[in-house]
């Protein structure tokens, strides 16, 4: 299944039926009177979040959604049928967004969420609504509300406990394929990851969900490369682990390079915790040294790891996991309540 991860789809609710002209014609019935019935509703657009989907490619095949229109009313009082809604089943994670990207009309960050986009139009009267004692037999009834027509855009950010960011070919699909059972592309060139991918892993029975995206080059705010387009799948992540190729000559810089790409994106990344490690810690012969570069560089603490050969691993995920848990639990913790002042 291909990844696509933004889409523009056009949508429109339904047409609210006519109000029917219709009087009472009965047999022995004295008086007859005005029974036009009313025009039902038109249907709603509804928005909803669904399981087992993580990837927008059904919406590059059908891009337009009409609800229903309404039916029209009928004599004896008959209401017409309300129109069928047009639901838009998305990932879990799904952004919705107006034509021009400039307001965000829903967030839907959880399965089984629904979101009404577009109310149909109301159906119009009939002519019995309109009898009085000075006017009784109405030959007049109200057209039913048209519906609303939009176009939006609908943008997934995956949803994950911590995001993979680093340079190209730093190490980040090989690790994620070490910890999870998540099969990404891994070579020995750049740009073997060209969509992102999501694994789950799992350390003293916590589950960890990480997501690895494209590597990031110097310029990539400025669409040099894959350009930084897939950095909204880690605006949810609770923590960044940000991978340094071991067996590059300058540590310093790649780290410098990639930070200055995420400061450049802007949506908070640079202030989410962070973690650093330096990777293919088996192919380096001169640890202690880039160790100490990337330290001064980060002006934090670094791990040595190597999903190759496992080493450094378990600590990793358990250094991550603690973050995790310690920014569920403040994103969790009840605001205070003002305290009363007479």
């Amino acid at each position: 299944m291909k990844f696509l991860d933004q889409a523009k789809v056009y949508i429109r609710s339904g047409h609210g039926g006519n109000g029917a002209v219709s009087f009472r014609r009965e047999k022995f019935v004295e008086h007859g009177g005005p029974d036009g019935g009313d025009g039902g509703r038109g249907g709603d657009v509804w928005v909803e979040a669904v399981e087992g989907l993580n990837t927008l490619i059904d919406f590059r095949y059908q891009q337009h959604f009409r609800a229903a229109a309404g039916e029209g009313g009928a004599g004896r009082n008959k209401t017409g049928a309300n129109g069928a809604d047009a639901v838009l089943r998305v990932p879990v994670g799904t952004v919705i967004l107006n034509e021009d990207k400039s307001r965000e009309l829903a967030d839907l960050t959880a399965a089984g969420q629904r979101v009404r986009l577009l109310k149909g139009g109301n159906g119009g009267f009939g002519n019995q609504r309109f009898k009085s004692s000075t006017n009784q037999a109405p030959r007049h009834a109200n057209p039913g509300l048209q519906g609303e027509e939009i176009a939006i855009w609908l943008r997934l950010k995956l949803i994950a406990d911590a995001g993979l960011v680093g340079l190209p070919n730093a190490g980040k699909s090989t690790f994620l394929s070490a910890v999870s059972a998540a099969k990404p592309k891994v070579a020995d060139y750049p740009f073997t990851t060209l969509h992102p991918h999501l694994g789950i892993a799992t350390i003293d029975s916590r589950r960890l969900v990480v997501a690895d995206i494209p590597g990031l080059i110097e310029g990539a705010s400025e669409g040099i490369g894959i350009g930084d387009r897939f950095l909204g799948h880690i605006e949810r992540c609770a923590v960044l682990l940000h991978l340094v190729d071991g067996t590059s000559e300058d540590v310093a810089a790649d780290f410098l390079t990639v930070d200055r790409e995420l400061a450049l994106y802007g949506e908070g990344l640079a202030d989410k915790p962070r973690v650093v490690a330096l990777s293919k810690a088996d192919a380096i012969t001169d640890a202690d040294d880039k160790l100490a570069a990337l330290k001064e560089a980060s002006g934090g603490e670094v791990m040595l790891i190597s999903a190759a050969s496992g080493q450094g691993m378990t600590e990793m995920l358990r250094a991550l996991s603690r973050v995790v848990v310690a920014a569920r639990q403040e994103d969790d913790a009840p605001e205070e309540a003002p305290q009363w002042r007479p």
